[in-house]
Order: C-alpha cells, then sequence, then structure tokens
C-alpha cells in the first residue's frame, strides 16, 4: 500500500513539474528572447536559447534610450499609493463592519458584497466621465482614483477582524482602550499576515492594469509600464528582441514579489477566510 501510495507521489510531482514547465516557458522564453540580436530573431529554425547571454545591448537601450523608466516610476508611484490608500480605507471600513453596532450595517456589508459581482469594464464609460468632468485625465489622482477602495479588501479584513474575540475587546475597553487605539494595537498585529497578502497582490494588480492607465492618459510622460511596453513595441516595429527585453524589465518587480512572498500571500488569503 505504501509502495503505491509513493509511486503516486512521485507521479503527482512529475505532472505538476510539467505543468508548472509549460506554463512559466511564456516567462522563460520572453526572458532568453531579451538576449537576442535582432538577426537571431528572425533565424530559421526558430531557437529558443540565445547565442550568448552576453548581448545586454536591447536591455541597454530600453533603458537609456526610451521611456520604460519613466514608466516604471509612474507605476511604482500609482502601484505604492494605492496600495496604502486600500489597506488604510478597507481595514477601518472593515473594523466598522466587524465591531461596531449601527443601523444599516448589515444592509451596508450586503452592498459592498453586491458590488464585487460588478465587472470593473461595465464603469468604465462612467468612471471616464466622472473623471473627465474633473478635470483629472493625465494626473496621478486620476489613474489612482477609481482603485482606492477595494470590496474584496474590505470583505476579507472583516473576516479576518471576525476572529478577534469579542470578549478581548471587552476587556480592552475596560482598561480604558478606545476604538482606534483597539483597531491599531490589537486588530491591525494579529492581521499583519493578511494585511502582507493583500497589499502584496494589491501591488501586483496595479503595476499590472492596462486599460484604465490607457484610456486617462494621452501624454506619455503619463503612461504606466503595461501601456509603455505597446507603445515600445509600436515604435520598433519588427524588433521584438527590443520589446522582449522591455517586457523583462517590467516584470522584475512582480517576480520578486512573487518568489519571495508567496508564502505570506498564500497564507493570507486562507486566514482572511475562515471566520463566517
Amino acid at each position: 500500500m505504501s509502495l503505491q501510495r509513493s509511486w503516486r507521489t512521485y507521479l503527482s510531482t512529475i505532472l505538476s513539474i510539467i505543468l508548472g514547465l509549460l506554463v512559466a516557458f511564456p516567462l522563460f522564453y520572453a526572458i532568453f528572447a531579451g538576449f537576442k540580436t535582432e538577426g537571431e530573431f528572425g533565424a530559421y529554425p526558430p531557437t529558443i536559447l540565445p547565442n550568448s547571454f552576453a548581448y545586454l545591448e536591447n536591455f541597454k537601450e530600453v533603458l537609456f534610450h526610451t521611456m520604460i523608466p519613466r514608466f516604471m516610476l509612474n507605476s511604482f508611484m500609482i502601484a505604492i499609493t494605492i496600495t496604502a490608500v486600500r489597506l488604510i480605507l478597507s481595514t477601518l471600513a472593515a473594523y466598522a463592519l466587524a465591531f461596531l453596532n449601527f443601523p444599516g450595517r448589515t444592509f451596508i456589508f450586503i452592498f459592498i458584497l453586491g458590488t464585487m459581482m460588478i465587472p470593473s469594464e461595465a464603469l468604465l464609460i462612467s468612471n471616464f466621465i466622472t473623471v473627465s468632468k474633473l478635470h483629472l485625465l493625465n494626473t496621478y489622482l486620476g489613474i489612482m482614483i477609481v482603485s482606492f477602495v477595494s470590496a474584496t479588501q474590505v470583505f476579507m479584513f472583516r473576516q479576518s477582524f471576525k476572529s478577534i474575540s469579542g470578549t478581548l475587546r471587552e476587556a480592552a475597553f475596560l482598561d480604558g482602550c478606545g476604538d482606534f487605539r483597539f483597531y491599531a494595537k490589537i486588530c491591525m498585529p494579529v492581521s499583519v499576515p493578511i494585511i502582507t497578502s493583500l497589499g502584496l497582490s494589491s501591488f501586483v494588480n496595479v503595476w499590472n492594469s492596462y486599460l484604465w492607465p490607457l484610456l486617462v492618459t494621452t501624454k506619455e510622460e503619463m503612461r504606466t509600464v503595461q501601456v509603455g511596453i505597446t507603445l515600445l513595441s509600436a515604435h520598433e516595429g519588427s524588433n521584438y528582441a527590443l520589446v522582449f527585453a522591455g517586457i523583462t524589465i517590467i516584470l522584475i518587480p512582480s517576480i520578486i514579489f512573487f518568489m519571495f512572498f508567496q508564502r505570506n500571500i498564500i497564507g493570507g488569503m486562507f486566514n482572511g477566510s475562515v471566520k463566517g
């Protein structure tokens, strides 16, 4: 019986490795292609690996002769700001929904859950009209304003806060602890795993956003990386090696986050969904 179980384990491991390689192949190909010359890219039969990984001209061109660094700076500022504001607003709203008794609390929570079923694409036109009337086109605030509140994060933080004993809150209040102090000293430290998880996933999602930044920016210096890489593709024509070098560079933050914090992301998601 143990022999049969071990074979199943080996087979499952082999299949997982094969599936992982298939999923990761486009990523590896993009990285390898960044080291190719323009001639290598047009060679037949095509090759996966470049002739030399010492060829760095594509990366130098992207970093020093294109707007990609400016696009990355824009995306970094936007992603950091949205992530910070989201976490603050979501945790405060979740605390109110988890601990405070006020009229309409259940209705508000159900309403927030209902907004999760509305696809963001359905709100693009109305959001664009609103931002345009506020004269926020081609501004950082115009790009960020529609992403400051996340219903999913409010729900996840509420579930996390609900796991905190009400007796603990009562004891803290008897010792003179107010709502804000209880929120800052008890709720936030307990929720560090889910804060890390949602913060990282929020940063990566904003970093990879494309459609909304494309709609509200017309000036090249206000573009984000995902929009900027399409501009690079259009400008460089058939020099695909240069485009892949740009893709590799803008993938670096996402790769770093997932490499070092994947356990926090998975663990935080589970921690936020254990309490009903």
